[in-house]
């Protein structure tokens, strides 16, 4: 229960607080896993929210917890969008996954400058689609 990736998009908030939020949002999403029914969708929504930020999960078949913090803003973020923009993360994660070098049972942070660069591509493209 390590993050393995923290990308800020944000410079109104300091890299600091992202990391307290990955690591609470673990909790919850365990919490909501281990209590609730078991589900087929791997989007968990709203987490929840914290001064002016919303928290999402979603989790992969393999248990490994993705969250997204978003600005919370006057306009609304459609599930549906949050949900593709989990699938791209997902389909990221999974390109790396499958790099023949990369160690999945190690416990170290995502280094790879492809799934940096493939998630630096979702992050701007999400800002104009969700409008955050």
């Amino acid at each position: 229960n390590n993050p393995l990736f923290i990308k800020n998009f944000s410079t109104s908030h300091p890299d600091l607080k992202y990391h307290y939020i990955a690591h609470t949002s673990i909790d919850v999403i365990e919490e909501r896993v281990s209590n609730g029914p078991k589900n087929l969708d791997l989007y968990l929504g709203l987490l929840y929210a914290m001064e002016d930020l919303a928290v999402y999960g979603y989790i992969t078949n393999t248990r490994v917890k993705l969250v997204v913090v978003v600005s919370v803003t006057d306009g609304i973020i459609r599930d549906a969008d949050m949900k593709a923009l989990f699938r791209k993360i997902h389909t990221a994660y999974v390109s790396n996954v499958c790099n023949p070098f990369y160690n999945i049972d190690s416990q170290k942070s995502i280094n790879s400058k492809s799934f940096a660069r493939s998630i630096e591509t979702i992050g701007i493209n999400a800002r104009t689609t969700l409008e955050i």
